[in-house]
């Protein structure tokens, strides 16, 4: 699915019909026919789509001298669809779910900004629907950095989670060690370990995005402030 978004003259973010300069291009599982549309249209390079759809790709950074566009790749946390539906056992109480991390891929580029991801996700809806302040598609690293400064909160919010669900196996197992309380254990463990690993690579990505805002002097940066 693709989606257009710009922000006006007012400063209010609207959804607009077809992508025009400084606009923002929302492509959330987008089909062969969309992923031609970023390529051959908007002009953005074969792998950089190909990389943030891939569901194995990790925290990174790339740039194209010749075409003049960065990509950002960065890790977001996810809930598992399959424990968020199935998140109520027989007597009512929450059970744990499930968290994993998927890659969402941030391409700059003359004249726009797009999002790439394989999956439906949260940061991407708030971003579109105005419940994150500051967002302006006309400042493309301003609006990267509004981005992954949603992404951070969101890990933040999970781990409050983890923590609260964690607190209380803990006290069902002092109570009664059954299998279901230590399967659920081993799920948030598994989970924390999706966290850690992303949030490595996020981390060095993003250091060296702030080190470029800062200093200026990294090839990568310079693009992005040249087209911002």
């Amino acid at each position: 699915m693709l989606e257009f978004y710009k922000t006006n003259e007012t400063g209010k973010t609207e959804k607009i019909d077809a992508p025009m300069p400084g606009c923002w291009i929302s492509a959330v599982a987008p089909t062969s026919e969309e992923r031609d549309f970023l390529i051959h249209e908007i002009g953005v390079l074969p792998e950089f789509v190909k990389s943030s759809l891939d569901e194995e790709e990790s925290a990174h950074i790339d740039y194209d001298d010749d075409a003049d566009q960065t990509l950002v790749i960065f890790d977001y946390p996810n809930v598992n669809d399959e424990t968020r539906r199935f998140s109520i056992d027989r007597n009512g109480e929450q059970m744990s779910v499930q968290y994993s991390t998927m890659p969402i891929g941030i391409v700059v580029l003359k004249g726009y900004i797009v999002t790439i991801s394989l999956h439906e996700n949260q940061n991407i809806s708030d971003m579109a629907s105005g419940h994150i302040k500051g967002v302006d598609t006309r400042l493309k690293t301003r609006f990267l950095l509004t981005l992954l400064l949603r992404i951070s909160q969101k890990y933040l919010i999970y781990l409050r989670q983890i923590d609260r669900i964690s607190s209380r196996m803990e006290k069902k197992l002092y109570k009664s060690a059954q299998n279901k309380e230590l399967i659920e254990m081993l799920g948030l463990e598994k989970s924390l370990v999706y966290f850690s690993t992303s949030l490595k690579s996020d981390e060095s990505t993003l250091s060296k995005i702030m080190r470029g805002v800062k200093s200026n002097c990294t090839r990568m940066m310079k693009i992005c402030w040249k087209m911002s």
